[in-house]
């Protein structure tokens, strides 16, 4: 019987697979990729499927489930050891959350924000993940692949990545690289880095820039994410989603509407919140039906109901980002990647 996507996806949706492949050893993932590629086949890399909007046809190729695992440093677990940081390399298929808990159990600081979020880590340097103040980008020392392309292993400095605001290289040429592991260069310590993000520093009882016990940003972060919704729960359609679906638009400074959020980039150009774009439009959260709608805990985030199909799914997303568009000239980018389908 075919392996359905829906059951390796967040958002329970997706058809099923043409050929399922689960690649427990890293010389298993690149045999599949391989296999696949010199037979002409299509692939899909599966890590977590926390970020995937997948057809309801499904896949016509070989999809490969990462299931690789193993966590090495370079240092015990005698922190005072060290005064350089440790150095941490993971494989991609370790589950990033439980990475999280485990780095802050070690008082390896600089990700205890990003715990969570759904998925495994070779998915993390793809997307820049980020929230509440942090990024991967902040703390990745290397990303190692295998190059579809030119056939052979390859890894790629942190500064070689082409990290940007939730992108990289890997995601700007899709499908070419398979990451096989993730090497992070973490601060050792009780205490994380200030804290950046005012809505955390609320919860922590902090002013923006003051420092906190990793533990405690951990748990406090879960406690945001658990109240938004964006912690997986099977008994909860809240969290039966792709966690926030579309990203927050970076606009020339004369782009950003009348009393939006507006927080000044590098480049000159501003962030705005997409929340309040799709609030401002008219989206409250709830929004939609009994088979998708909008989170009833956070309008970012579009959920499957129970019985949804990812044609629902899509039909909802378009009148959200057809809606923001009429109202505020701007347009929402999705974050997850669609699989056989397109807004």
């Amino acid at each position: 019987m075919p392996e359905l996507l829906a059951d390796h996806t967040t958002l329970r949706l997706g058809g099923p697979a043409a050929t399922w492949v689960r690649a427990e050893t890293e010389a298993a993932l690149i045999e599949a990729v391989s296999e696949a590629d010199q037979q002409g086949e299509e692939v899909l890399v599966l890590g977590g499927g926390s970020n995937l909007v997948v057809a309801d046809d499904g896949f016509p190729g070989t999809v490969v489930e990462v299931a690789t695992r193993g966590i090495d440093s370079d240092i015990g677990d005698d922190v005072d050891a060290s005064c350089s940081g440790a150095t941490v390399k993971v494989a991609a298929g370790e589950p990033w959350d439980a990475f999280v808990a485990l780095a802050t159990e070690k008082r390896w600081a600089g990700i205890e924000a990003l715990a969570g979020i759904p998925g495994y880590v070779g998915a993390t340097p793809i997307q820049n993940v980020g929230a509440y103040g942090q990024e991967v980008s902040q703390t990745i020392a290397s990303v190692r692949v295998w190059d579809r392309k030119l056939r052979g292993v390859r890894t790629f400095a942190a500064a070689d990545c082409g990290f940007g605001y939730r992108t990289s290289r890997f995601k700007q040429d899709p499908g070419r690289h398979v990451v096989l592991d993730v090497t992070f260069q973490l601060r050792l310590g009780t205490y994380g880095p200030p804290i950046e993000y005012a809505e955390l520093a609320r919860t922590l009882n902090l002013e923006v820039g003051e420092r906190a016990l990793i533990t405690s940003v951990r748990e406090a972060v879960l406690a945001l994410r658990t109240r938004k919704g964006m912690v997986l729960d099977p008994t909860d359609h809240d969290t039966w989603s792709a966690g926030s679906f579309f990203t927050n638009l970076v606009l020339p400074a004369d782009a950003v509407p009348d009393g939006a959020p507006a927080w000044p980039q590098p480049d000159g150009r501003v962030k705005t919140s997409a929340a309040w774009l799709i609030e401002h439009a008219g989206f409250a959260k709830g929004h939609g039906n009994d088979r998708v709608s909008l989170s009833t805990k956070h309008t970012l985030a579009l959920t499957n109901r129970g019985t949804a199909t990812t044609h629902d799914l899509l039909d909802l997303a378009r009148e959200v980002r057809d809606g923001v568009r009429e109202k505020f000239g701007v347009t929402l980018v999705n974050e997850p990647v669609l699989i056989g389908c397109e807004l």
